[in-house]
């Protein structure tokens, strides 16, 4: 089979039957020298080579033609000799397309629609193909479309009947049965050949939706790698952010009165001051490791709000905000909170909403701390039972850049992230400009009590 270039013929040759994958291996034509898409180039293919055999197919092969081989051997030295109405040049012709009808079984695989045209012509004069025919119309229903095969069988049993009819019917016309018979044998064997094909057809759709199948769980098991993924860059993010940029500042801070000590700008730090500073960031930074800990546990397995089996602490809630504020106070952040709920009302949220409100308002803090430090940061809480819980947090933008502490540098997702954890909530999250403040206001349902 060769395949000519566009720019020769334009035309390519027609395989003789569906190619596997692997089948096609190129070959370099005798005037293939030339360069790649150069005129005159042409690629020839190799000859798709037929799919051999199994164990399983020649024991099949073998037992249809040895039953052909029987049935041709009945009707030859048995049967033949007792038709006494059939034409001297029949009894001729008969043996030898008999045994023509018996090899071509094993042509049937790769040809059959050949061979079942072939067996009319044959199954016209010959009694001794009757074995090979039965085989032949198997084939031919296994093998071949259902219009295609149901035409071929009619065409079969047209003529064989009337060789039935005028060269073995005896005159007492008590030969009928066995016309009823050879019909019957070529249904029998062609219902079989259906029966085999739906069979195959039903294994390969089960096989294609077990494929799919899974397809589908390993989509549904990278989806879930993709979100334990996103959600645990979600928990480090709103932990290690806040505490680092607690560090950040304590050791920014830390490092400018050294700084202009040394230049004799500030007075020196005392031995006491230096050590509190130490202390406090060493506290941040084991503080941090524990939450971190804390995040991992609870992200193994562990239920939200439970206690970890280390002695850990529960998880964040609405009430610890408190303490969030006061501990960025102690950092030198200037931080006004105003809660307008009743005492104690949100302890009828769900865990889940808790800690979503605590992590809004942590984030809030750490990006007012990285982009405008020193600013006054407004937290506003907001809501009751049955209307919702709004979180607002403001803070006005820096006039000017740089005062004396280096920018603290983000990973720049953590809006993201927590834009995420709300809508997981049912909440929507608004941040932008307005009037010079920069502003962050999250809407969350509180269902009514």
């Amino acid at each position: 089979m060769t395949e000519t270039a566009a720019g020769v013929s334009g035309r390519f040759t027609r395989p003789q039957r569906w190619l596997l994958p692997g089948d096609l291996l190129t070959e370099p034509a005798d005037h293939a020298a030339a360069a790649p898409g150069a005129p005159g180039a042409a690629v020839r293919l190799r000859q798709p080579r037929p799919p051999r055999r199994t164990p399983r197919d020649w024991a099949v092969d073998l037992t249809l033609f040895g039953w052909s081989l029987g049935m041709w051997t009945l009707m030859v030295f048995v049967v033949l000799p007792t038709l006494e109405h059939t034409p001297e040049w029949i009894r001729v012709i008969d043996a030898p397309l008999g045994l023509l009808a018996c090899c071509a079984l094993w042509v049937r695989r790769r040809h059959p629609l050949a061979v079942a045209l072939l067996m009319v012509p044959v199954g016209a004069v010959s009694a001794s193909a009757f074995g090979a025919l039965g085989a032949i119309m198997l084939s031919t229903a296994l093998r071949l479309p259902t219009r295609r095969a149901l035409a071929l069988l009619a065409a079969n049993i047209a003529v064989a009947v009337p060789y039935f009819v005028f060269c073995s019917l005896p005159e007492d016309n008590s030969g009928w049965g066995d016309i009823f018979f050879s019909v019957a044998y070529l249904l029998m064997f062609f219902a079989w050949g259906v029966a085999t094909r739906a069979r195959r057809q039903l294994v390969v759709r089960l096989r294609q939706d077990a494929g799919r199948e899974r397809a589908e769980h390993a989509r549904r098991m990278a989806d879930a790698r993709r979100t334990e993924r996103e959600a645990i860059a979600r928990e480090m993010h709103d932990v290690l952010a806040h505490r680092i940029s607690l560090l950040s500042v304590h050791a920014g801070a830390l490092a400018y009165r050294t700084s202009g000590a040394a230049g004799a700008h500030a007075k020196p730090l005392s031995d006491t001051e230096v050590g509190e500073s130490a202390q406090v960031i060493r506290d941040n930074a084991h503080q941090a490791l524990e939450e971190l800990r804390e995040v991992l546990t609870v992200l193994r397995g562990t239920a939200p709000g439970a206690l970890t089996e280390a002695g850990g602490r529960p998880q964040p809630r609405i009430a610890e905000i408190g303490e969030l504020v006061a501990e960025a106070t102690r950092a030198g952040q200037r931080v006004v909170l105003d809660q307008k709920y009743a005492e104690g009302a949100t302890e009828a949220l769900r865990d889940q909403a808790q800690r979503t409100v605590y992590r809004v308002v942590q984030e809030g803090l750490t990006n007012a701390r990285k982009h405008a430090p020193g600013a006054l940061t407004t937290v506003t809480l907001v809501g009751a039972a049955g209307q919702g819980l709004t979180v607002r947090i403001r803070n006005p933008l820096p006039v000017t850049a740089g005062s004396g502490r280096e920018h603290i540098p983000g990973a720049g997702a953590g809006l993201a992230g927590l834009e995420e954890r709300i809508a997981l909530d049912g909440g929507s999250l608004l941040h932008g400009t307005t009037n010079g403040a920069f502003e962050l206001v999250a809407k969350l349902p509180w269902p009514a009590t």
